[in-house]
Parts: C-alpha cells; structure tokens; sequence
C-alpha cells in the first residue's frame, strides 16, 4: 500500500491555513495504527456546536493518506464547521468490508467525542473523493437501508435523522461503469475488494452490494457532486445525479466541461486552483444549507469565502 510523497504532501499542503486548530492523529479504534487515525480540524472563534464534516480519502481502495487532505479540509473548517479527516485500511489486505467497518467505527468515535471539540453529533455530513467518496455514500445508504447494512454486518453509527447530506468528488457511486469495455479500472479491482478475490462469488451480483446508486432510498439526505468530463468516472456521476433525480432526492452539482484544464480526478484536493476554489463555495453552502450552521458561524465563514480567489465559470 503506497501512502504518500514528500512532494505530494507539501504540494496540497503548501501556505497552511492558520484560522483553525488541528488535532492530528486521534486513534478511534485504539489499536495504535495508522489507519485508524484521523484528524479534527476546528475553526477559531467559531460559536458551536458546529455541524460535522466527515471526510475519507480516496486511492482506488489501495492507496493514499489523510495528511494530503489537511489543506481541503482546513478550507471546509473556516466555513463553519468541524471537519473530522480519516485513514481506513485498505487494500489489497484488507477489503471493502474492513474499509466500511473503519467508517463506522470513525462515526462511533464522532458520536462519543466530538463535542469536546465543539462538533453536534446530530449533524453529520460525509463525504470523500474517489474511492473515499464511494466508501461514504455506502455508509450513508446502509444508514437507510437495512438490507445493505445486514449484508456488511454493520450496525450503523449515525441515525438517519442524524446524517444530513453527503459529499461526492469524482466519486465511482455506480460501479456498472467498470463492466463496460475499456474502462480505466480493470474488474481486478472489485476482486481485491471481496473475501478470497471473489473466488466462487458471480462477479455482477456481489456488484450490486457495493454499488451505492443500488441503495437510494426516498429519504436519503441531500448529495453534492463535484465532477468534470476530464474525470475518468464521470459517467459513474452522471449516472448517479440522475438515480437521485429520479428519486426526488435534492442534489446540487459542480459539473466542469473539458475546456477546464484544471480538473482531472481529484482536483478538488489542490487548493491552489480556482476551480477547487468554487468547490469549496459550493461544499460550504452546501452544508451549511443541510446542517444548519449557526448565525455568528456563517459571519465568520462569510468573510473567510470572501477573501478567496474568484473562480471560474462552471458548465
């Protein structure tokens, strides 16, 4: 499992935003690894409590760390709310079941500690890009829907009243894309994510199970997905905007066409970028929509939206 560069963390780390506390590598399982440790973030002088953020990285399941997120998700805690960044195992030994069991166990510890840092455990959003997101959009379904959760074994941590919205970035929500020829992703990938490689499993069905846009129920919370044609799953977006849609579930999007040169997958994490810039816009009142921040909070966010840079024009 490859975690991070040198390079790759001062790049999305680089001109540290200091209006926020950080408490880096809480253990929430106890074990002392490192990937059952996460980050809270908390912006200053902030009245709380603060609507919760909970974010997982992505890495096609295999790969990557919380430590390069630190820079986003600084970005989303000067929007008013706490932003809780977490590591998870992943493969190829362990699989998706391990990965959704880390998820939980990251919301059980923010149930039992994040009001010590001025967090509601009663407004939570998840989200994450990539391979985080597709493992935050199962853990918001199995919230709703018995049946998935059974089939992972998970007693789910957050009430569905509880959970308020999900957050997308260039997320692989509908798995159907990887059987289509020539997608960038071989099906080895879904093989490593079971028990045994999949031995004995028909492939299609175990599909469905980890396939969020199966498991859309009529009072799932809002969704934001932040997507761009130069993003390799942005059929998989596009096919979930429109399972939502179908559902009458609110969905708000950020959809760049392939003019925007600064939107390949994951570019949400390069704060740099005027168009992770609008991201972040976008996710802040996003949340701050479905979570409810308090009066004095979005005073303080406001200000800190206005002294980004002006971003670009969305298609």
């Amino acid at each position: 499992m490859h975690r991070i560069s040198t390079g790759e963390l001062h790049r999305f780390n680089a001109e540290p935003i200091d209006a926020v506390d950080y408490h880096f590598d809480l253990d929430y399982v106890g074990d002392g690894i490192r990937d059952h440790r996460l980050d809270v973030l908390v912006p200053h002088e902030a009245p709380g409590p603060l609507p919760v953020y909970v974010y997982f990285h992505g890495g096609g399941w295999t790969s990557g760390d919380k430590a390069p997120l630190t820079k986003y998700a600084a970005s989303q805690a000067v929007d008013g709310m706490i932003v809780v960044n977490a590591n998870y195992r992943m493969a190829t030994r362990f699989q998706l079941k391990h990965m959704l069991d880390d998820g939980n166990e990251v919301l059980r510890w923010v149930a039992r500690h994040i009001e010590e840092f001025g967090g509601d455990p009663r407004r939570i959003v998840l989200g994450g890009d990539s391979a985080g997101g597709h493992i935050a959009a199962l853990l918001a379904a199995s919230a709703f829907d018995p049946v998935l959760a059974s089939y992972y074994d998970l007693r789910p941590q957050v009430a569905r009243e509880d959970l308020r919205g999900l957050v997308q970035h260039c997320s692989i929500a509908d798995i159907s894309v990887m059987f289509e020829r020539g997608f960038v992703l071989s099906l080895n990938f879904l093989r490593i994510l079971l028990p045994e490689r999949g031995r004995g499993v028909v492939l299609r069905t175990a599909a469905r199970f980890m396939s969020p846009i199966e498991w859309l129920d009529s009072g799932f919370p809002p969704v934001l997905v932040t997507t761009s044609e130069r993003d390799y799953f942005y059929r998989a977006n596009l096919n979930f905007i429109a399972a939502l849609r179908r559902r009458s579930i609110a969905v708000d999007t950020l959809i760049y066409d392939r003019k925007q040169a600064n939107t390949r997958h994951t570019w949400q994490q390069d704060a740099a970028h005027p168009e992770s810039q609008e991201v972040y816009r976008r996710l802040g009142a996003f949340v701050r929509r479905v979570a409810g921040v308090p009066a004095a909070a979005a005073a303080v966010a406001a200000v800190a939206v206005a002294e980004r840079p002006a971003a670009l024009p969305a298609a």
